[in-house]
């Protein structure tokens, strides 16, 4: 954690730490979904999931019928949080495509299963792979961080 007398980071220094955090081993992230029912009423959802960040793209392995799974591939969006409120990144994804585990080509499996802290390979059924795109991605420690969080815009890195 920044201690209170660093100075705000470069963009250039914001994107090396996102890409850090996202690359790093066993990384977790809260996955916002909603859903809506016959009426129009929202259903909003927050999982935790594993987070592997492969070939620009960010991976999730998920039980193709939970609520978070469903959610996405029916509105093709999701925001994914990670680190902690005093360093935190956040990203608006949309869905590219949902890959069977058990279908999966061996670099999309591989890559997961070499981040993540599981393969579910070793448990296939009902699973997949969510393979999303980030289109936004903002990054700030503090306050002062907040002007220039935008780090990621349209899909492309904003320097």
């Amino acid at each position: 954690m920044p201690d209170a007398t660093s100075q705000p980071r470069s963009r250039a220094q914001r994107i090396t730490d996102t890409l850090a955090m996202l690359q790093s081993p066993a990384r977790d992230a809260w996955v916002a979904s909603a859903s809506s029912d016959d009426d129009g009423a929202a259903h909003p959802y927050l999982i935790p999931l594993s987070l592997v960040w492969w070939d620009e793209r960010i991976l999730l392995a998920l039980p193709a019928a939970s609520r978070t799974a469903r959610s996405i591939a029916a509105t093709s969006t999701t925001r994914l949080a990670l680190g902690h409120t005093r360093d935190v990144v956040l990203v608006d994804a949309v869905a590219e495509q949902t890959v069977p585990v058990a279908d999966a080509p061996a670099d999309l499996a591989e890559g997961y299963a070499d981040q993540a802290d599981w393969d579910p390979r070793s448990d296939p059924e009902g699973y997949v792979y969510l393979v999303l795109r980030p289109l936004r991605i903002q990054a700030w420690r503090e306050v002062d961080e907040m002007p220039g969080r935008t780090v990621m815009r349209d899909g492309a890195w904003v320097t």
